[in-house]
Parts: C-alpha cells; structure tokens; sequence
C-alpha cells in the first residue's frame, strides 16, 4: 500500500509539472496579452471561515490585490497592483473613493501591549501611497498618506492631515487637522497651505479616474485590444506614450475636414 500511495503521489506531481510547463507555453504563445489571467488561481477576494469581504460594484481591484475576511470597500475606491487587506482578527474597512496605492499592506489587531481592539478605520477620499503598512490604525477622510509610511496600532491621523513619506509613526499617535508629520518617529513638520490640502482631494479624484482607465484595459478581450490598435494607429486616439507602449507608429494625421452648414451658403438650389 506505501508503494502504491508514493507511486500515486509522483504521477500526481509529474500532472501537475506539465499543467505548468503547458501554462508557461500558453503564456509564450499569447505573448504580451499573457497578463489577462482568466484562468489564474489567485482569488483577489477570499472569504475567511464565516467572514465574507463586501466590495463595492465599482470598486477598482488589481488582479493581484488580495482582500481577505472581514474588509467593507466602499463606492468608487482603488486597491492597486499587489496590495494586500487582511481582516481576519479584526475589521478593515474603506470608505469612498480612496486609493490604496501598489503594493501597500493593511491588517489589524485584536491584542497588543495596550490591550485595545483595534480595527483598520480608512475614510473617504483618502491617498495612501504605495508600499505603505498600515496596521490597527484610523485615517479620516481627505487625508494623505506617503509612500512608505509605516502607521502602527492606535495612530489617529484626523481629517486633511499628512504622513510624509518614509515616515514611522508610534502606537497611539493622534496627528492633527492640518498638520504634516514626518520623520522615524514621525514628529511635527508644520502646518499644511490651504493649496496642498486641496491637492488631497483632487488627487483621491485622479486616482479614481486613473482606476477606470485600468479597469477597462484589464476587461478587455483580444480582438478588442486589436481593434483599439488599428484606431490608434488611424486616428490619435491616445497620447504618444500609451501607443509606443502598444507598439503604434503612428500616421500623419488625416487633414481637418470642415463641413459647411447649409443654412448659411449663399447658394440657392
């Protein structure tokens, strides 16, 4: 019986060997289009025993977000290329038109030296830049986040305030309204300009634009990304380095045609 149950599990691994090599064939054949991943196991959103992730119908999710267990992503947000919202001992929720940008990291507590419970709390409208971690924390809305800032348990940031790049911010910091902080620890920088706080809002803006445009990419199919090409290649219909991404060189463009209204020709008929 040993014999046979090790036979069993080397024909199962030398199955699995060849589905491999026959994907990686399969991805060499399809060339740049491999990236569309119908047929990839990785699950962007996972349940977690009886917790279940509610994500917004318009919410933007890479293909390689991973959002798992207790996590509420609101209307109109973003998680981009390699996040991760781990909500297994303790809640995480976004809310509106937030960004979580690339490879960012957000988890919770349920126990630490404090003995708090503490949720991931992340407003609307809100930037978080990329390789962020942000752990057992609250962002109110229309605040910013710096790429790779480090928010431990307890960090309060309120309304329109700033984490500055590269930042580590201790447990249990409340940063102020109107205030940049920055430095490992994150400490008092100075107040924000009326200019950079509405900067916060316009960006959370972009960001949900940007998200469309990557989102209709990712759907599209083969002969859509062809038909899109031959229009491109035609007509400009998209700046010079989206079609040098695509591989277009493009025509000189077609002469203007202006078609004169009847009503005002002097010609009668």
């Amino acid at each position: 019986m040993g014999a046979l149950a090790k036979a069993i599990h080397n024909v199962g691994f030398w199955v699995r060997e060849t589905g491999q090599a026959l994907d990686r064939l399969g991805s060499r054949l399809q060339g740049i289009y491999a990236f569309q991943e119908p047929l990839s196991r990785h699950r962007t959103i996972m349940n977690l025993y009886d917790k279940v992730p509610t994500v917004d119908k318009d919410v933007f999710l890479a293909p390689s977000v991973a959002v798992i267990g207790d996590v509420k992503v609101g209307h109109g947000s973003s998680i981009w290329y390699g996040c991760i919202l781990r909500g297994d001992v303790n809640s995480i929720s976004v809310g509106s038109n937030t960004n979580i940008q690339d490879n960012t990291l957000i988890h919770v507590s349920n126990t630490n030296a404090s003995a708090k419970v503490l949720p991931a709390i992340i407003g609307s409208r809100v930037t978080i830049g990329h390789s962020s971690v942000l752990h057992g924390c609250t962002v109110e809305d229309e605040a910013f986040i710096g790429m790779g800032a480090v928010l431990l348990d307890g960090v309060y940031v309120e309304r329109n305030a700033m984490v500055a790049a590269g930042s580590l911010v201790k447990q249990d910091t409340r940063i102020p309204c109107g205030e940049v902080w920055g430095g490992n620890p994150a400490a008092f920088l100075r107040k924000l300009a009326p200019e950079e706080i509405a900067f916060f809002t316009k960006s959370a803006e972009r960001y949900s634009e940007l998200a469309n445009v990557h989102a209709q990419e990712n759907s599209r199919t083969y002969e859509e990304i062809q038909m899109n090409k031959v229009l491109q290649k035609k007509w400009f219909l998209q700046s010079d380095p989206y079609d040098s991404h695509l591989g277009i060189v493009q025509e000189k463009a077609p002469a203007e045609i202006v078609f004169q209204d009847a009503s005002s020709s002097k010609d009668t008929f």
